[in-house]
């Protein structure tokens, strides 16, 4: 934890996915302050088959991205790692900012098992690490 999970309308190549995934990983790392080691990510694309969202009265494809995440950030830490990225996702699947979704869903730590140990509470200091 966190998972980051993007399902996106369209193919993607193994190597736009990789560049993607990191990219994800190193904006996360930054603006939720912890270490790059600390996300997991994974990018499906469900060729023509969706996701969907009713867009200006009409069926549109969306790029959605669920992020499970530690409790302990304010909103607008959240609402500036939204911001950037969709700015990331934009240029990856050319899809315009307005049909890409960021949810987020905040765990207590003892709900997330990694490096064989219950997580700690976040602490911005663990961006050092």
């Amino acid at each position: 934890m966190p998972y980051l999970q993007l399902d996106v309308p369209a193919p993607l190549d193994a190597a736009t996915k990789r560049g993607l995934a990191e990219a994800i990983g190193e904006r996360y790392a930054a603006v939720m302050e912890t270490g790059r080691h600390i996300p997991s990510i994974c990018i499906r694309d469900a060729g023509e088959g969706g996701p969907f969202r009713y867009q200006d009265g009409a069926l549109a494809d969306v790029a959605v991205l669920m992020c499970d995440v530690r409790r302990g950030r304010d909103a607008a830490q959240r609402e500036r790692l939204a911001r950037d990225l969709v700015v990331l996702i934009a240029r990856a699947t050319r899809l315009p900012e307005q049909q890409i979704v960021v949810e987020f869903t905040q765990h207590e730590p003892s709900e997330m098992f990694r490096y064989g140990a219950l997580a700690p509470e976040w602490d911005a200091a663990e961006a050092e690490r």
